[in-house]
């Protein structure tokens, strides 16, 4: 098929982030920061590296990088206490806890502290459930990044049939359910799907998120499809085998260089959302003390 679509990351994520701009800069305006803070507990190499790209991204841009760095000793009581100091600062706006937390942590009860309005990276069921009803506003990253670029590249999902290959709580569910708000019709697989290759020949979208490199081969593909690849792994190789992919796809995301980058940008977008929403939230209650 001839006038590939490459569906660019970085391109899409700059005009995220030049929209910000101004938003941010209102709110400084007003003597409001955007701040994200970052929890990172224990010493993983590979998780270090993400927050440390994340808080780059955030100072670029003029927003607040705290980073809380605990010891991988840490109890979940522990973490508990600083989502909860996190949680009660108002110049915070969003929480991010890095995933994944050294396994003796309840990692699910600490993603259930995080105050939903500070949900920015969209880690909590309840977070989950608004945005599966429709009214989320901060959506897990990766899913809301995943929709900037189709939006982004005018790409609908109204009437088409979208496979979703992996059922993640942060990823694959969540993004089955934005497209189902989107009016797709929507099949989520997983590693218990029989006869996969043979669905994803009907998939008119297909969202790559099981986290195995070059496993979607371009054979399992319809000709003119959607490729979101969502998955990142050791050696900058996505889910799909780009190659033979790329020969059946009509648009089709890069790793890297594709769902990466917007990630990101979306994580910044919600903190500023959240910066917003505090600021208002503020404005109506002191209009409250203002008598005519």
């Amino acid at each position: 098929m001839e006038n590939k679509l490459i569906l660019d990351g970085i391109v899409v994520a700059n005009h995220v982030k030049e929209q910000l701009k101004g938003k941010i800069a209102e709110l400084k305006l007003n003597d409001v920061q955007p701040c994200l803070a970052t929890i990172l507990v224990g010493d993983d190499p590979s998780s270090e590296t993400y927050v440390k790209m994340k808080g780059n991204a955030c100072k670029k841009l003029g927003i607040i990088s705290k980073r809380i760095h605990l010891s991988k000793n840490s109890t979940t009581d522990d973490l508990l206490k600083t989502i909860a100091e996190l949680n009660d600062d108002p110049a915070v706006h969003g929480i991010l806890l890095q995933h994944p937390v050294p396994g003796h942590i309840d990692e699910r009860k600490a993603f259930e502290a995080i105050a939903i309005e500070k949900d920015v990276d969209g880690v909590t069921s309840l977070g989950y459930g608004q945005t599966a009803f429709g009214f989320g506003e901060y959506p897990s990253c990766t899913p809301a990044a995943i929709l900037e670029i189709m939006d982004y590249y005018k790409l609908g999902a109204d009437g088409l049939h979208a496979v979703v290959v992996g059922r993640s709580p942060i990823l694959g569910k969540p993004v089955s359910a934005l497209l189902l708000n989107r009016n797709a019709t929507v099949t989520t697989c997983h590693s218990h799907t029989r006869n996969l290759p043979q669905i994803l020949q009907q998939a008119d979208i297909v969202v790559a998120a099981v986290g195995k490199p070059n496993f979607i081969k371009g054979e399992w593909i319809k000709e003119g499809a959607i490729i979101l690849d969502a998955g990142y792994n050791k050696g900058n190789i996505g889910d799909v085998e780009y190659v033979t992919c790329h020969e059946k796809a009509f648009a089709i995301t890069p790793v890297p260089g594709g769902v990466g980058p917007v990630t990101i940008s979306m994580l910044l977008k919600h903190t500023v959302q959240a910066a917003e929403k505090a600021r208002k939230m503020k404005k109506d209650a002191n209009s409250q003390f203002v008598t005519i």
